[in-house]
Formats: structure tokens, C-alpha cells, sequence
């Protein structure tokens, strides 16, 4: 049974740091930070990478857009008042 997309995006929140695999022309997984939720796919800022990647996360201005399929939350964001 497939997760609805809504019950996918509240799995995410601002502020939560992800491994996301390697995509486009980044050649290995990187952590990041979540900056906004969209229905299927965050928007992230990198803040680890492979440094054999860091021309490419330059590049991207060090963000990038992943599928929410495809990351795992390494740590939660604090959670608000």
C-alpha cells in the first residue's frame, strides 16, 4: 500500500538533516538540510559532500532537489513551540 502525499511530506520538516544518494552530476551520497517541502521532493542545501563533488555542489550553489523516496532523515529538526 502506497503512501498518500500528503502522508509522505509530513514525514519531512524545515530544518531536518538527510542522507540523499547521488544524483546528476554529484557521483556520491551527500548530507543535507532540508530548506522547503514540496509534494514529492525537498529542496536541500548540501552540507557534506565527497570532495571530488564540491566543483558540482559549487555549481549548484550548494542545493539541490531530491525525491523524498530516495532520502533517509539522519537527524529530526527541533521540534517547535
Amino acid at each position: 500500500m502506497a503512501k498518500t502525499d500528503e502522508e509522505q511530506a509530513a514525514k519531512y520538516h524545515v530544518g531536518d538533516v538527510l542522507l540523499a544518494p547521488a544524483y546528476g552530476n554529484l557521483e556520491k551520497p551527500f548530507t543535507g538540510k532540508v530548506e522547503k517541502v514540496y509534494d514529492n521532493a525537498l529542496l536541500v542545501e548540501i552540507i557534506e559532500n565527497d570532495p571530488a563533488d564540491q566543483p558540482a555542489v559549487n555549481e549548484m550553489n550548494h542545493r539541490g532537489v531530491v525525491r523524498m523516496a530516495d532520502v533517509e532523515v539522519i537527524q529530526e529538526a527541533p521540534a517547535e513551540k
